[in-house]
């Protein structure tokens, strides 16, 4: 498998593990990070010394212009694009009455206006194609919102609503467009939530457990292949029975 697929914010975290099983499954990853040059770095060394192929491409993705230029440049220097992981994202919790106006914009911008523009951009030549796989990852706070996480739940709810538009857009041409929406997963940005807010959600998760970024990046990894062909505008939610 030559072509290759990009993955938005994947240095760390969620976004990491789905490059790691991308590339284990042959794809050729794009390795997109803001500033965390080093991570993304080594992220690309990681698939490389298992012999995979990768290269890191360093890119605000809420930035027109830096979209553009990211695209460009995978064009140009890469190959032809046949999967787009929509994954960055960052938080900034507050109540909605305390809430700054730069809190949501900065989440909003992140989580959903990359979405967005990356999206877009890829669908250029996924269409001249006829082939092509948009995931995007959204969250449980998309479907049942969270105290505290008003712009985060929007984002999350608005890719969902922009996955369904965007998959009766362009299923025609052989494109599927799907979300995923992970629940308590253990990664820096729980870890940081303390051990009351984490040992509070295991008690709602069924499963009794926080997830692991893996188990999101293989869900990942099956709507990228062949096998989920005929999977389109939906969204997977891994959350250990969270929402139940």
């Amino acid at each position: 498998m030559s072509d290759w697929a990009l993955v938005t914010g994947a240095s760390r975290g969620i976004g990491r593990e789905i490059a790691l099983k991308l590339a284990a499954d042959g794809w050729s990853v794009a390795v997109n990070y803001a500033s965390s040059a080093a991570r993304a770095d080594a992220v690309v060394a990681e698939i490389e010394s298992s012999g995979g192929r990768a290269v890191a491409l360093q890119a605000d993705v809420s930035d027109p212009d830096a979209v553009s230029s990211l695209f460009a440049a995978i064009a140009d220097e890469l190959g032809p694009l046949s999967v787009l992981v929509n994954n960055a994202g960052i938080t900034d919790d507050g109540l909605l009455l305390r809430m700054r106006i730069e809190q949501w914009d900065n989440v909003l911008n992140t989580n959903l206006r990359s979405v967005f523009l990356c999206t877009k951009a890829a669908l250029r030549p996924m269409l001249r194609a006829r082939s092509g796989r948009i995931i995007n990852i959204s969250s449980v706070s998309g479907l049942s919102g969270n105290p505290g996480q008003g712009n985060y739940a929007a984002a999350k709810a608005g890719i969902i609503g922009l996955t369904k538009s965007v998959a009766q857009e362009v299923g025609s041409r052989g494109i599927t467009v799907n979300s995923v929406a992970p629940g308590f997963i253990r990664t820096e940005m729980t870890e940081a939530l303390g051990d009351t807010v984490t040992d509070a959600a295991v008690q709602q998760t069924a499963l009794r457990r926080l997830g692991m970024p893996e188990e999101v990046a293989s869900v990942v990894g099956y709507l990228a292949s062949d096998g989920a062909s005929y999977i389109t505008g939906q969204t997977i939610v891994v959350d250990g029975g969270l929402t139940l």
